[in-house]
């Protein structure tokens, strides 16, 4: 077991780290008061090419590999858990789907765009009555002659309201059991009847987008059916199996964040006559948070690199997303405590990372449907 990282993953995880410090860091506090989606930021990170960081410089990546990407998404996120997470959306569940299922002809329109950094995109899955069940779509694309023509709804979509391609899943029509075929499709953000709006005002992750989407008779070609009709369940499994894995990763950067932030303010601040860092109590703390954290990373880090080599890599990046974000929770928590009275006030900066940090038991996946997912691979 070789657990080094190559000289080209250091080199990307130090870079991305020393742009995160100098450019996302000071930006994080205003971000989180005011809500708004660092467009700057992301056009920066474009021309860096994080956009396209694990994928084939042939479409105009940067030709990483899967680890070095999260290795990226874990030194966002340490820095701001908002920008962390609309830059796995863009990566994961933005442009994904297009490199893995897509024709040569929609790579060509529409993810070489996405992967080097001049435009966004975002993944419509969950509706209103289609959240854990995401079988229960009832969106609609009907084929009319040439076109599909689409109706529903979708609610909570990262990025959206920025995003220039859309992929959205839509019943387009029924097994011979009964069941609903579910195919995904390709939308641009500027097709007439396509509706936009952020109408949440959520605990955290605040500066990332999160949008709803209405379609009323929204046409777009048949060409721009993502794989084959049938296909559209299967692949946005196998695309929230990817994004688990970037999720994992998102919330070792922000339980990384309170382990480094209460070992600071631990020896900092003085109790009793001495730093509270001499104080078995949170001496405990701190190394249990440690040793959560190594264990979480150590899982994401091999879900990845499972991905890497080819293998199946579900039930690990069920395990990791699961353990990592929960882990995320209890390290932001701590960090609250550790700091005491300060540690609810908004300067010092750990009450964001718990609640940021709740949002990824609840998004790719709640934790109770991670349990089932690893259930199933057990064979219950």
């Amino acid at each position: 077991m070789n657990f080094e990282l190559s000289d080209e993953q250091r080199m990307i995880r130090e870079m991305v780290s020393d742009f995160a410090e100098e450019v996302i860091k000071p930006r994080a506090i205003e971000i989180d008061k005011t809500g708004e989606f660092p467009s700057d930021i992301f056009k920066k990170m474009g021309e860096l090419g994080f956009m396209g960081l694990p994928f084939s410089e042939t479409y105009g990546g940067s030709g990483g590999d899967t680890l070095s990407y999260i290795l990226a998404v874990e030194e966002i996120g340490k820095r701001c858990g908002s920008t962390g997470l609309s830059y796995a959306a863009a990566v994961s569940l933005g442009a994904s789907p297009l490199y893995y299922f897509g024709t040569e002809a929609q790579k060509e329109k529409f993810l070489k765009p996405l992967l080097n950094g001049s435009a966004l995109g975002s993944f419509g899955l969950t509706e209103p009555n289609a959240g854990s069940d995401a079988g229960g779509t009832r969106t609609t694309a009907v084929l009319e002659n040439d076109e599909y023509v689409i109706n529903g709804e979708k609610c909570y979509i990262t990025n959206a309201n920025f995003a220039d391609t859309l992929i959205l899943t839509a019943v387009t029509g029924k097994q011979d059991n009964g069941k609903n075929i579910i195919s995904a499709i390709i939308v641009p953000t500027n097709t007439p009847g396509i509706t936009i709006t952020a109408p949440y005002d959520k605990m955290g992750v605040r500066g990332s987008d999160t949008a709803q989407i209405v379609l009323k008779d929204v046409r777009v070609p048949k060409e721009n059916l993502l794989g084959g009709e049938t296909n559209g369940f299967k692949q946005f499994l196998k695309t929230l199996d990817s994004g688990r894995i970037s999720i994992g990763a998102l919330a070792i950067g922000i339980a990384q964040a309170s382990l480094e932030r209460s070992i600071q303010y631990a020896k900092e601040r003085v109790q009793f006559g001495k730093p509270i860092s001499k104080l078995q109590a949170i001496q405990f703390k701190i190394a249990d948070m440690a040793t959560e954290i190594e264990m979480a990373r150590t899982m994401v880090h091999k879900a990845a690199w499972l991905k890497d080599q080819g293998q199946p890599f579900g039930k690990e990046a069920a395990m990791a997303k699961l353990f990592a974000s929960e882990t995320a929770t209890r390290a932001a928590n701590e960090a609250i405590q550790i700091h005491g009275g300060n540690g609810y006030m908004r300067e010092y900066e750990v009450e964001r990372f718990l609640r940021d940090a709740k949002l990824l038991e609840i998004g790719e996946g709640t934790s109770e449907i991670q349990r089932v997912v690893i259930a199933r691979h057990l064979g219950l």
